[in-house]
């Protein structure tokens, strides 16, 4: 039942606060990360070089805040028992709901307004592509793009990773998942560097993701979401994203995808999804379906504590 409060009042703690505006604790980590890197990644030397580097740079820098976490309950522990109050802080940190519903909404409300610049630039916050030209249609796509994957990473694993493994699973995933957003490019930079960061957060992303599949499918249109999932996820780059988007995309009946360009050079990608190109209230249905998931996680998790 503990699990069940700690995770309901993270969500909770979110949608009053969001992100913390200043010294988020994985700002910082991305900070040091990014220190460190600098130091240790040369990409002129051989490509095990390279990765035995990117590996042994990621157990250094992940080390660190989990050692730091670990005295830090240590040190609570001392003051009283209820260490749950200190995982939903965790948990809270972890998560970014609040967050990802007002990039989305701040994007839409831009394109309702025909502020197309401003567009632009709202969605080169939360998308690693160039979005200097791009137009309303492709703005909605990757916004909701965006909207779909991010879901996974930024609310729904973390809340997985809680439930099985405490917060110290948690704040593994986060970092993992931080690194791999840093390190995780197929360039020249990072292709063999970044390659161990990516590993592992394909690994700790795989099983949350295909729930996140599924129950995009369970909240939108099954049958679309199903036959998309099936037969376009593996067109898409990542393992676990794919089944995320191709399914999301299926729920909401919409054409996604296609070709981007990505630091200054123009990348093939495939569509997928199924149905019309989206319009603007289109980025709001994807939020929604972030919405439901989010209360059919919550409502699930509650009756399986509440029967065990």
């Amino acid at each position: 039942m503990i699990i069940a409060v700690t995770v309901i009042a993270a969500i909770l703690l979110d949608c009053l606060l969001g992100e913390p505006k200043r010294f988020h604790p994985l700002v910082g980590f991305g900070y040091l990360a990014s220190l460190i890197e600098k130091r240790f990644n040369q990409p002129n030397k051989s490509k095990w070089i390279q990765f035995l580097n990117g590996m042994l740079v990621w157990l250094i820098v992940v080390s660190i805040p989990v050692v730091f976490f670990m005295g830090l309950y240590a040190i609570f522990s001392l003051w009283t028992d209820q260490l749950f109050l200190l995982d939903i802080i965790v948990l809270y940190l972890a998560i970014g709901y609040k967050s990802l519903r007002q990039h989305g909404l701040a994007v839409f409300e831009c394109l309702s307004d025909n502020k197309i610049p401003e567009a632009r630039e709202k969605i080169a916050m939360i998308v690693s592509r160039n979005t200097d030209t791009l137009e309303p249609t492709a703005i909605r796509q990757a916004t909701i793009e965006s909207v779909l994957e991010n879901g996974s990473d930024a609310i729904f694993a973390p809340i997985f990773w809680y439930i099985v493994g405490g917060a110290y699973w948690v704040i593994l995933y986060r970092l993992a998942n931080t690194l791999d957003a840093m390190w995780g490019y197929k360039n020249t930079r990072f292709l063999y560097f970044g390659r161990f960061a990516a590993r592992i957060d394909d690994v700790l992303n795989y099983i949350p993701s295909r729930l996140v599949a599924a129950s995009y499918l369970l909240l939108g249109h099954c049958k679309s979401a199903l036959l998309c999932w099936r037969q376009q996820a593996h067109l898409l780059d990542s393992p676990n994203a794919g089944p995320v988007m191709a399914s999301g995309a299926g729920a909401l009946k919409l054409l996604l995808g296609g070709d981007a360009y990505y630091h200054g050079k123009l990348k093939k990608k495939p569509t997928f999804g199924c149905g019309k190109l989206p319009e603007n209230n289109d980025i709001k249905r994807s939020l929604f379906i972030i919405d439901k998931t989010l209360c059919l996680w919550c409502l699930f998790i509650l009756l399986v504590f509440l029967i065990g």
